[in-house]
């Protein structure tokens, strides 16, 4: 088994982590997104090997990493579109998907024409690409279908023996992964949401479209154009189901249906926003930030799911928010944690005979 090393991103540390990437072996480091599992691009077996320490399914494609614009070059077709793009958000929480070059390994792209490229703001992340001077291929560093870790501590129980080292930059500044936007479609579409909203998208280039697959599972042979698209994904161990309608039946629903769950013997709990935290105290609420705050949900949402898992909840029950803005990047990930198992309050209302 490998020895893992949790070290401080000290200027030593880097020299190591790029010494290691280089010899094709995997570094875990942080973004302002969340973690990332880093292998050098260019390298086919030690992109493999990330799906591997992952247990990651080798359809599902990674996202290349660069410090510089002009590494582009060599890795891929810069569509005009992306300029603009670049200026804007780069370096930032933005991926874009581009027509590939030969020189990216099929194991990189899940054998699609299209590569996805990012310039992570990440101080740490940065001196890392720059140290290296290589493109790295980085997933999530977490085990493939659980939440995304947004602290060192997350990598180490998920990573702990699979890889030599993880280089601790503090918490994530985000939260949940980049927006994905493949510019290749007729009309740019957004594959995956993020931080980067489609309000800010357009503001810089016009119309946008949503993949339909953003709040839904894909279909039998559809394929993952983007990381993120599986079915069920970001999903603690418990089972996790999402409760909509007016916010007063949302609440007596979800405290129902904890007190069911209690009843037959589950661990169950509720995730909810802070104004509510009162009203579901008997339910072991877990804060997910205000309502009217989407970013400190987006923020705060991997760390709660994470949280539950170190409780060993069974059964989770959580509020949603509307799939605007931020909000269609939180429902993006809830939905998949909860492989879009979803109840309507005035059904659980009627079927437990409440009255409000």
């Amino acid at each position: 088994m490998i020895k893992t090393r949790v070290s401080p991103a000290t200027p030593e540390s880097l020299l190591e982590a790029a010494q290691l990437l280089k010899e094709g072996q995997l570094v875990a480091f942080p973004t302002e997104t969340v973690y990332g599992l880093g292998a050098n691009a260019l390298d086919p077996d030690a992109v493999l090997s990330v799906f591997a320490a992952k247990g990651r399914p080798a359809d599902n494609p990674l996202i290349v990493h660069i410090w510089d614009t002009a590494q582009l070059d060599d890795l891929c077709e810069v569509p005009r579109l992306a300029h603009p793009l670049m200026e804007a958000f780069w370096p930032g929480p933005l991926t874009l998907l581009m027509p590939r070059k030969e020189t990216i390994p099929d194991a990189v792209t899940a054998g699609l024409d299209t590569v996805a490229m990012r310039m992570p703001s990440h101080p740490v992340a940065r001196e890392l690409l720059r140290v290296c001077g290589l493109p790295i291929a980085a997933p999530s560093a977490n085990r493939s279908g659980k939440p995304s870790p947004t602290s060192s501590k997350y990598v180490y129980q998920d990573m702990q023996g699979r890889i030599p080292l993880i280089l601790d930059g503090g918490d994530c500044d985000v939260g949940l992964e980049s927006t994905v936007l493949d510019i290749t479609s007729s009309v740019p579409t957004i594959l995956r949401p993020g931080g980067i909203t489609k309000g800010m998208l357009e503001k810089v280039i016009g119309p946008v479209n949503v993949a339909g697959s953003v709040l839904r599972p894909l279909k039998a042979g559809e394929k993952a154009l983007s990381p993120g698209m599986r079915y069920r994904h970001y999903a603690p161990k418990g089972e996790v189901t999402l409760v909509e309608g007016e916010p007063d039946q949302v609440v007596a629903a979800m405290r129902a249906l904890c007190t069911d769950a209690r009843e037959h013997g589950l661990k169950a709990c509720v995730m909810c926003f802070s104004e509510h935290m009162d009203e579901l105290h008997s339910c072991d609420p877990h804060d997910l930030g205000s309502i009217q705050d989407p970013r400190a949900t987006a923020h705060r949402l991997f760390y709660v799911l994470r949280q539950l898992d170190d409780e060993e909840m069974d059964v989770i029950y959580s509020e949603v928010l509307p799939p605007d803005g931020v909000g269609l990047a939180v429902m993006n990930r809830l939905g998949r944690a909860a492989s879009f198992r979803t109840l309507k309050a005035p059904d659980v209302i009627s079927r437990y005979g409440i009255t409000l």
